[in-house]
């Protein structure tokens, strides 16, 4: 469990959960503030264009993160990989249930 804890360190680990979190935040955030707007406006608006630059951004991290750790470390590396997907499976729960 040690070696989950120094490669949970690393930026390529925590950075998409918290990339995937901030995203969460931020749809919660809106939908609190504005509702869930009916008919959808044309434009999707900044708070939808800053959820895709965040889930998309994380793209290029989990890969460096699979490239890099898994060879090394790879139980470690897969239970890393399970939360990001846990953690984008959150951020993106709210979109599709309430059809954002």
């Amino acid at each position: 469990m040690a070696l989950t804890k120094s490669l949970i360190k690393q930026p390529s680990a925590w950075l998409p959960i918290a990339m995937s979190f901030t995203a969460l935040t931020l749809t919660i955030g809106y939908l609190a503030i504005f509702g869930i707007a009916q008919p959808p406006p044309e434009d999707e608006g900044t708070a939808a264009h800053l959820f895709q630059l965040l889930m998309g951004g994380q793209v290029p991290i989990i890969a460096f993160l699979a490239i890099k750790w898994f060879p090394q470390k790879p139980k470690q590396s897969l239970l890393i990989l399970a939360l990001q997907f846990v953690a984008t499976l959150l951020a993106f729960t709210p979109v599709y249930f309430l059809e954002l």
